[in-house]
């Protein structure tokens, strides 16, 4: 049996046994293998046995899936050796005492350029279809295919602004049309730009543990790719053995094409294929190609590095942005406690306990608000990862209505939890969920009148029901907690920014991360939520939430749902 070994991470050095016949979740779930990598989703991906093999897939887990420092898109086929990451936890597949022997590169020098060379392209503008078959009808042919190639990378380096997927795009590509049988693309080294390193290895067959794995790529060759030369060669010419009259199946003679992947004056790295001359023999119609390939290769990425350049400029701004608006509503607080303080010092100087409860006070309010700003801060600021557990919505209401209780006594509102008795138990966030809703009750207790204010929680459910609107199909059971008060309302003008980060109806006293915070936190649970406001009357904040959530961020349990169709609508909106 197969044997997966935990070779980095919190569980390093535990390993599991691999059933025969018995697919294998990896992730934090209860039938899962048992990682406590808090980074890896539930249910982050899947190794299912095919007779003595073995395939890993992705189950869109949050962070992805790993193999051999490749995310993988659909479902692969394990190898002996194979290294998974998910999460902190990299994984290795197979004996632990054969770890397998990975594909490398190595630039040699032992080529001779002047003879092995069969041709130069400097620039794609030079005519990959020769003068003298210009009319023909193969021509026309190799023209219209060129074409089409071309036409399916500007598809890809269009939608892709990922430097590392677009490689792999363009790799994919360039093995489709190409059909070599090993293939690199070098770029330039991170730290020394006259490095040229791998970015992207690929075989038509992946190699057996004890085949060569190595490319050689000559260092000659990369050189003209530098200064933008596209080079096709064959090493029969000057080999020895080949002179000798050795044979060309035994030692395999290759023919190579090496493209530069350049954009104006700036060389990005080259893309390197080569086959043996016995399966396929490259011609300069096909380094043309392959030149042309580069050089869009080289636009989609300079426009990355642009693109780049741009967002962190966005980020900058929009970092200065947030300081500034934080900086008014942590200068008022500061006030509030510095204030707090003087009352507290002067009650302790006069031994008056009645001044000093009031400048404690004082204090107390301003540490609850600092507190309260830092959580939503954090939360805004990261990228959350919901932890799901079977949770009753019910107990998060009445943990908030307990802690928010003394501050509506002070105020003199009533704070009144209408649940429903019959809710059953649905898979949240606990803690993110009690955030939302805290964030919630605070602005309703905030904006009723003293003495005359009241605020409402209500929490139901409902059932999977027929959807009027699409026949046959059905509407997922939901959730709702509905937050009113009978406050002044939102105005209509101010409706439309409600929830946006650092907009606020408070003035000094709001930083307006709290609406945006606890819409992120509803819209990372597939949820929705809806104001509904009448000025001078009340507004009413609803949380809708999918009662089964748990399935919705698990494919694997839905692949072979049975039973009619169910309707993304929740059927509350």
């Amino acid at each position: 049996m197969p044997i997966l070994t935990v070779i980095q991470g919190p569980d390093e050095g535990k390993s599991f046994v691999l059933p025969t016949g018995e697919p294998q979740l990896i992730g934090r779930s209860s039938e899962a293998l048992p990682i406590t990598d808090n980074t890896v989703s539930r249910r982050h991906s899947e190794l299912t046995p095919d007779g003595d093999t073995w395939y890993l897939s992705d189950l869109k887990s949050q962070n992805g899936t790993i193999v051999n420092g490749v995310a993988i898109k659909d479902r692969i086929r394990l190898e002996e050796g194979d290294e998974i990451r998910v999460g902190a936890t990299v994984l290795r597949f197979g004996n632990p005492g054969q770890p397998r022997r990975k594909p490398s590169v190595l630039i040699a020098d032992d080529f001779d350029l002047e003879t092995e060379v069969e041709a130069r392209i400097i620039s794609p503008s030079d005519s990959y279809i020769g003068a003298e078959s210009a009319h023909s009808l193969d021509a026309e042919h190799a023209a219209i295919d060129h074409l089409r190639v071309i036409y399916t990378l500007t598809a890809i380096t269009a939608r892709i602004m990922n430097n590392r997927e677009l490689l792999e795009a363009v790799m994919d590509l360039v093995f489709n049309e190409f059909k070599p049988e090993r293939g690199v693309i070098m770029i330039r080294g991170a730290t020394d730009e006259d490095q040229m390193v791998p970015g992207v290895i690929r075989y038509a067959n992946a190699p057996k543990p004890d085949e060569e794995q190595t490319i050689h790529v000559s260092r000659t060759i990369l050189s003209a790719a530098m200064i933008g030369e596209g080079v096709l060669s064959t090493n029969a010419m000057t080999d020895p053995r080949f002179a000798a009259g050795d044979s060309v199946q035994k030692y395999q003679i290759r023919s190579a094409i090496c493209s530069p992947i350049v954009f104006g004056e700036h060389f990005f790295g080259a893309i390197y294929i080569d086959s043996s001359t016995q399966n396929h023999a490259f011609n300069r119609e096909q380094l043309a190609l392959l030149n042309a390939v580069g050089q869009h290769t080289g636009l989609a990425l300079a426009n990355a590095d642009e693109h780049l350049k741009r967002v962190n400029s966005e980020r900058m701004a929009a970092i200065g942005e947030t300081v500034a608006s934080l900086s008014h509503s942590i200068k008022n607080i500061l006030q509030g406690l510095r204030g707090g303080a003087d009352v507290v010092e002067i009650g302790l100087h006069k031994n008056d306990l009645a001044i000093t409860k009031n400048g404690w006070g004082i204090l107390r309010r301003n540490l609850d608000r600092i507190a309260s700003l830092t959580i939503n801060m954090l939360a805004f600021g990261r990228k959350l990862q919901l932890e799901l557990e079977l949770t009753r919505l019910n107990k998060i209401a009445d943990d908030c209505a307990q802690l928010l209780e003394k501050q509506c006594q002070e105020k003199g509102i009533a704070l009144i939890v209408d649940a429903d008795p019959e809710m059953p138990p649905i898979m949240v966030d606990p803690n993110l969920l009690h955030q939302a809703l805290m964030n919630l009750l605070t602005n309703a207790i905030e904006a009723v009148e003293p003495n005359t204010g009241v605020v409402t929680i209500r929490v139901t459910f409902n059932e999977s029901r027929p959807d009027p609107n699409t026949p046959g199909a059905m509407l997922r059971p939901a959730a709702t907690i509905t937050v009113i008060d009978n406050g002044p309302g939102v105005e209509e003008n101010k409706l439309a920014w409600i929830f946006e980060p650092f907009n606020t109806t408070k003035g000094l006293k709001g930083t307006g991360l709290g609406l945006a915070v606890t819409k992120r936190i509803v819209y990372e649970h597939k949820g929705r939520i809806r104001l509904e406001s009448t000025p001078g009357v009340g507004a009413s904040f609803k949380i809708i939430l999918p009662a089964d959530l748990d399935t919705m961020l698990d494919p694997s349990a839905t692949s072979n749902r049975q039973g009619p169709q169910m309707t993304d609508s929740l059927g509350l909106l």
